[in-house]
């Protein structure tokens, strides 16, 4: 017997590990260099919503496909291999609405079909809930509007007869504007109770996979003739025939899947984020010939010591807060690093996102 695992090109974004940073740039933008990288050069992004660009985005330590993960799930995107059957080819596909989802039509439920059968058919259909939370609320700060109530919450719709008490609680939320605090909280929401109403099944139809609808027809329960959107598959098929001793059995073919309804937009569940446990060395950066380089509120710049891509300029780092010996409103006083001169950063929270410059050091 041989065994032989298939894998699409995309795959090979969990066989690397990096660090990089983004700045001020959406979703698309930063996926785009990655996919490039790894050859996946059929990709395409369907989006209904609008992503909001990103002042600092850091993979730190990460695979490029945790990193993808990661962020794809925090923007309420889910991914899918749009599979071309009669071209033997694939494209990778990015989406943020069921609406985009195509359908292969209505497929029959047969309970007593076995795998041989010579019509494509549904031979299983289990519909379950599954008890999820109920709300998720989600909070944060930013220095420039200190005083602004960064909360929102989103609660969960359709929840039957579970209990309401099930919050989540997320700090801190990683947005710092009114959009990407709402958009967030609802993307965890659904991430969270994107199976709360699931059907498992069993089907002898080669066409479901991961991203594709189907009507299904003639089911005892009338509730269940419905639309369905395939999250899952499990394709297991045999070909007897081909073992000496064998050659008078077909050949076999069996597809466990797991559908949620085709109106709901499947979302992926919060990923965690990496947390940098320490403070690093970073060089302050700026324009060439500059002494001091910093904006209003006394940022300034830095090239890390794990930055591969950026140069030590003016553009090597977002602007980082520099803490103060002393600081309050109308009194304190402030010390600008020098470009070239060697600084502690350590992170908000862990967060690679959000570097806060503590201390300065002298080096040979």
């Amino acid at each position: 017997q041989y065994r032989m695992i298939i894998r699409p090109y995309f795959w090979r974004s969990s066989q690397r590990q990096n660090c990089r940073s983004f700045q001020n740039l959406n979703i698309v933008a930063i996926l785009d260099p990655l996919l490039r990288e790894m050859g996946v050069l059929k990709h395409d992004t369907l989006f209904r919503s609008s992503h909001n660009w990103r002042e600092f985005c850091v993979q730190f330590m990460e695979s490029d496909y945790d990193f993808i993960a990661r962020l794809t799930a925090e923007e309420g995107i889910f991914f899918y291999e749009e599979e071309y059957l009669k071209a033997n080819d694939q494209k990778l596909t990015f989406a943020d609405n069921c609406s985009a989802l195509t359908s292969i039509g209505a497929l029959p439920y047969n309970p007593n079909a076995a795998g041989e059968a010579a019509t494509y058919c549904i031979n299983n259909f289990r519909r379950s809930a599954q008890v999820r939370p109920s709300q998720v609320i989600t909070q944060d700060y930013t220095f420039t509007a200190p005083n602004w109530q960064a909360q929102y919450q989103e609660k969960a719709s359709k929840m039957g007869h579970q209990h309401t008490v099930y919050d989540v609680f997320d700090y801190p939320g990683r947005f710092k504007d009114e959009q990407h605090g709402a958009d967030f909280a609802k993307y965890q929401m659904e991430g969270w109770r994107n199976n709360a109403d699931v059907v498992v099944g069993n089907t002898n139809s080669p066409q479901l996979y991961p991203g594709v609808c189907f009507a299904l027809s003639g089911h005892p329960r009338e509730d269940l003739n419905a639309n369905w959107q395939v999250v899952a598959i499990d394709m297991h098929g045999d070909q007897p025939q081909a073992l000496i001793g064998s050659e008078g059995q077909g050949t076999t073919l069996s597809t466990g899947f797991e559908v949620i309804p085709a109106t709901q937009t499947w979302r992926p569940a919060p990923k965690p984020k990496p947390r940098i446990d320490g403070p690093q060395i970073a060089i302050v950066t700026g324009p060439p010939g500059e002494e001091i380089f910093c904006d209003e509120h006394g940022r300034v710049r830095v090239k890390f010591a794990w930055d591969r891509y950026n140069k030590a300029d003016n553009y090597s780092s977002c602007w980082i807060r520099v803490s103060q010996a002393w600081a309050g409103t109308g009194f304190g006083n402030i010390a600008i690093p020098r470009v070239g001169q060697e600084v502690i950063v350590d992170f908000l929270n862990g967060d690679p996102d959000q570097p806060i410059i503590t201390g300065r050091t002298y080096h040979a």
